[in-house]
């Protein structure tokens, strides 16, 4: 790894070890090693009763009754709850509530809760739910654009009246958003070269290891306490609790253990279930997920159809840019609007384009539903935009990274929203740290010495070659993707902190609800407030609904939100202890350094136990970013976003072209990362993201057949990378401080996501010199025979 700081870069530590700028260890990291780590499925009451779902086999199907009575009277159950059992609000939602808590009516894809279950054991509780006999009457099925708009297309919501239906040209459509910059036409009469291409993006999984898991406690008061693995305590709370019908007060949530999350947690999967399980019996019921469960439990990444035309002049300056993303949304919306208005926004990629008609939309369908994952609209974008660029260099005769520098943003330019890019945007540099690093060199199967070892080919673990039509090709790719939520959601974190000294040494008292998935905020916030209060004890409360909202833990935005939030509060309570100083001894105390009070020139005034004494500072601050604005619904036009990260990839891949096998040999990246609050953490984060698009590229899709059903809803027959498919990932880390941001860092989690699938497809593309348009990239497409 290398670190790179800019000359805006900000340092900071304060003197105090462990601080910001530090590669601190995880306090849950040797835990986690030796499985000792406990995650949410782990949690036990000695009391509880065990909860399953019974789901829907058909993806649109009438409901036409449900009997219950041979799973109740099975030994052991203890409750079954169908629609009919809800006690308040039947549905909820991210955006809007369109989803049933239970299905009512009609199920509207495979896998749709029906009922729920709680029994003494787990296998009786999925006796029970097998027991239970619903009549259905299946309906035609929604699965692409072309059948939801048809006419007379079946309507999925046809009750929904929410604005967003209202922009929207069709009912089976969640939300659309066009971007109108510049004047295409004028800028199409001029272009010299023309470029067009459709690309489609395949259904990506989460594929997180830890299964969607909980357990609810029943409490004296009326109300529930439920331990859950989440990405946002607070909005499962907001919807959580009118469905029981209680206040938010009497539902308190705390964080257990997360074994990953990468979008699919922001929305609700037994949540609901288990409380309502909870509430009625008056005992804990616990809820875990099977593997194939939880692929129907949980949302994915949205498919997409992508076509693009991008004009140029013949010295490869981009005058116009022309796209349609269509976004397969599934059943429900989730966060489909956010998504439309991501890819929408970020849809032309990192360049200097000053005439844009962009059309972004998500459809309702009998499919699984799709909402939040890392990357978030942005990923399916880059695919296009990069393919279009490479097509774009060949029909130029002009180098592709070349090209890119040529058109590449900077800090000034004016995004196709109309919005100018006001912090440090080196895309050009970013492209040149990978160009510039050493090919990796000949393997040892290409020599000419004689020595051969086929474990080093595409498939060569299996024996399937000896190198016979091997061929090595390399890739580029850059994207951007915006940081934190946007289109005006008011968007803020919460800290509260306690300065006190226990035993004679000063300690701080975190507590946040920021939700750790493994992102590594654990360390961000320690650090952040010993280098404000120049302690070198912190304690870390766990996340809970006892303190205001931390958001969620996606958009890139935890370590600036509640990153953030921590330092607002820090450096309040600083200056509450510093005023303390100057009242007590009359002293101009500077700063907090190592549990001592420093004036200027140096000099240790107090220690902070003298200053606390028996007594302690506890407050509570909320931070937020700028204001952002709302996307115009017909132009596009808006301040959508408040930051934007940038990462370039290159990869460099072997194909075996006669068995149509791909090894990605190097995934070399450089990031502008504006400040490493944690380098370590950092690159982590990099090599992750840059790890989930590889397994886009080649490897990860959820098979759903046109009649709505998924056909590889399990970890045999959904593929992701393991340790012997990722590469060496060597990085440039660059440091240019973003001025509005805490430390002036910039979100890093999703970046990398974005540029490594293009790059990877890139260099197959060169390997092979076919032209490759889906991801996926199945053998088939390699060998002809798809």
């Amino acid at each position: 790894m290398t670190l790179r700081p800019g000359t805006l870069s900000q340092r900071s530590a304060r003197g105090t070890a462990g601080g910001v700028g530090e590669s601190t260890g995880r306090p849950d990291g040797t835990l986690k090693v030796t499985g000792e780590f406990a995650y949410s499925s782990d949690l036990w009451h000695e009391d509880m009763l065990w909860g399953h779902t019974l789901r829907s086999p058909h993806p649109h199907a009438e409901i036409l009754g449900i009997d219950v009575a041979a799973a109740l009277a099975l030994p052991g159950v203890h409750a079954v709850l169908t629609h009919h059992d809800l006690p308040a609000a039947t549905h909820y939602g991210l955006e809007f509530s369109d989803q049933p808590v239970l299905a009512r009516d009609v199920v509207r894809y495979q896998g749709e809760a029906v009922a729920v279950v709680a029994a003494d054991h787990p296998e009786t509780a999925r006796r029970a739910a097998a027991a239970i006999a619903v009549a259905y009457r299946e309906l035609p099925v929604v699965h692409d654009e072309t059948s939801a708009t048809a006419p007379g297309a079946p309507l999925l919501h046809p009750d929904r009246t929410d604005h967003h239906a209202a922009d929207s040209p069709h009912p089976n459509i969640v939300h659309r958003q066009p971007v109108r910059h510049g004047d295409v036409a004028a800028a199409r009469a001029r272009a010299e070269v023309v470029v067009r291409g459709t690309y489609q993006v395949g259904m990506q999984d989460q594929a997180f290891l830890g299964p969607e898991s909980g357990l609810a406690v029943p409490a004296e008061d009326g109300g529930i306490d439920l331990y859950i693995a989440t990405q946002w305590l607070h909005v499962d709370q907001k919807q959580i609790a009118p469905v029981l019908g209680l206040p938010a007060e009497k539902v308190r949530l705390t964080l257990s253990g997360v074994g990953g999350a990468f979008g699919a947690r922001e929305d609700l999967s037994m949540q609901a279930h288990a409380c309502l399980l909870a509430l009625r019996t008056g005992r804990p019921v616990k809820m875990v997920y099977n593997r194939e469960e939880s692929f129907f439990g949980h949302v994915h990444r949205h498919p997409a159809r992508l076509s693009y035309e991008h004009g140029a002049l013949r010295d490869g300056t981009l005058l116009y840019v022309t796209c349609r993303i269509v976004l397969d949304g599934g059943a429900y919306a989730s966060s489909s609007p956010a998504v439309v208005g991501n890819a929408a926004s970020l849809g032309l990629g990192p360049y200097e384009i000053p005439n844009a008609d962009i059309e972004a939309l998500a459809l309702y369908t009998n499919n699984p539903p799709c909402g939040a994952m890392r990357g978030f609209g942005a990923v399916q974008a880059c695919f296009a935009y990069e393919a279009q660029m490479d097509k774009l260099a060949a029909a130029l005769d002009m180098d592709p990274v070349t090209l890119r520098q040529h058109n590449a943003m900077r800090q000034g330019t004016v995004m196709p929203t109309g919005q100018p890019v006001d912090s440090p945007a080196p895309v050009a540099a970013l492209l040149a740290a990978v160009a510039a690093r050493p090919l990796p060199p000949p393997r040892r199967w290409e020599n000419a010495t004689g020595t051969a070892d086929v474990r080093e080919l595409p498939g060569g673990l299996s024996n399937t070659t000896h190198g016979e039509g091997v061929v090595r090709g390399v890739g580029y790719a850059v994207g951007i993707k915006n940081v934190g939520f946007s289109e005006g959601f008011d968007d803020y974190s919460t800290a509260r902190v306690r300065l006190e000294v226990v035993a004679g040494e000063p300690v701080a008292v975190v507590h946040t609800a920021a939700a750790e998935v493994g992102q590594g905020g654990v360390t961000v916030q320690a650090q952040i407030a010993r280098t404000e209060l120049g302690v070198t004890r912190v304690t870390l409360l766990p996340a809970d609904t006892t303190v205001g909202s931390a958001g969620s833990t996606s958009a890139s935005r935890q370590t600036y939100m509640t990153g953030g939030a921590v330092k607002h509060t820090c450096e309040a309570v600083r200056e509450q202890v510093l005023d303390r100083v100057r009242e007590r001894f009359g002293a101009a105390a500077v700063r907090l350094e190592a549990g001592k009070v420093v004036a200027a020139d140096g000099e240790v005034i107090a220690t902070l136990a003298d200053v606390l004494g028996d007594g302690a500072i506890e407050l509570e601050r909320e931070f937020r970013h700028r204001p952002t604005r709302p996307f115009h619904p017909r132009t596009g036009q808006g301040h959508g976003h408040v930051q934007y990260s940038f990462c370039a990839h290159r990869a460099v891949v072997e194909v075996d072209t006669e068995l149509g096998l791909v090894k990605v040999i190097e995934l070399a990246a450089a990031q502008d990362v504006g400040k490493a609050l944690n380098p370590l953490s950092v690159a982590g984060q990099i090599h992750g993201g840059s790890a989930q698009g590889l397994g886009l590229a080649v490897l990860e899709e959820i098979v759903v057949g046109p009649d709505g059903r998924v056909r590889n809803p399990s970890f045999t027959d959904y593929l992701i990378p393991t340790i012997l498919d990722v590469p060496s990932m060597p990085l440039d880390i660059l440091e240019l401080a973003d001025e509005h941001a805490p430390y002036g860092l910039r979100g890093v989690g999703e970046a990398p996501t974005l540029s490594a699938t293009p790059a990877i497809v890139a260099a197959v593309r060169q390997a092979t010199g076919l032209d490759l348009v889906r991801v996926p990239v199945r053998p088939e497409h390699l060998t002809g025979t798809a």
